[in-house]
């Protein structure tokens, strides 16, 4: 499957589920000029209970993640 939805069981607050990764072709813009690049991409599903988090702050966590995988820069997190 592409993706699924993950399923909050107690007493977790939330899960994070991925799809398979897998190449697709993306519009990649470098220096103001677009072009299509094959890039590995993955769906990304937060399941959350929302009487303890908020929407926003779930969204915001998200858009992190997002981004950190994007910039692909890890070293100094993982201590390389």
């Amino acid at each position: 499957a592409l993706f699924d939805t993950p399923v909050v069981c107690l007493p977790q607050v939330a899960i994070l589920g991925t799809g398979i990764v897998q190449k697709k072709p993306v519009v990649v813009t470098h220096n103001g000029d677009d072009s299509i690049a094959i890039r590995q991409t993955v769906f990304l599903a937060l399941s959350y209970d929302h009487r303890i988090v908020d929407g926003a702050d779930a969204a915001r966590f998200l858009t992190m993640v997002k981004d950190r995988l994007e910039a692909g820069d890890f070293d100094a997190d993982l201590g390389i």
